[in-house]
């Protein structure tokens, strides 16, 4: 077991083992999480996904498919930019979350009636509750960019 300790302190220094920050890790739990919650909505309410992808395409099985393996591989794409601590990842994600404030007026609009909802009565509840989560990580972001630069490196 004593020569487990070394071997990770090599594996970090060496720049294999990336050693992950609290915004960092506030950034790929959101993203596991947006992953689990594409899948369980594929598999437990698909008509949701009916009412966001267009008419044209069809409902098909595929259509929906496609559309949950490319959101995952963009997921993806900003899980490698958050290990690496890609500039432009940081401040695409910062500014994304920032306006996801935007989402909570919108669920309250679409859950009184003033505006259409786009779902169930719960997928506007989630996605205001998404909204209200990517704007607390947005302030932790900006909070970590002042104290040590993007993605705490500087």
């Amino acid at each position: 077991m004593a020569s487990i300790g070394p071997r990770r302190r090599a594996l970090r220094s060496s720049g294999r083992w990336p050693t992950l920050n609290r915004t960092q890790a506030l950034v790929l739990g959101f993203c596991l999480l947006a992953w689990l919650s594409l899948i369980v909505i594929l598999a437990a309410a698909p008509e949701v996904y009916d009412e966001m992808l267009p008419p044209a395409l069809g409902h098909h099985w595929a259509v929906k498919i496609v559309f949950v393996v490319a959101l995952s591989g963009f997921l993806a794409l900003l899980s490698i930019g958050v290990f690496r601590r890609w500039r432009w990842t940081f401040w695409l994600i910062l500014v994304a979350f920032m306006f996801g404030l935007v989402r909570a007026p919108v669920a309250v609009l679409q859950l009184t009636g003033t505006l259409q909802e786009s779902g169930p009565t719960w997928y506007a509840v989630l996605q205001g509750a998404i909204g209200l989560v990517q704007f607390a990580i947005a302030l932790v972001m900006l909070a970590g960019y002042r104290r040590a630069g993007v993605w705490g490196s500087s």
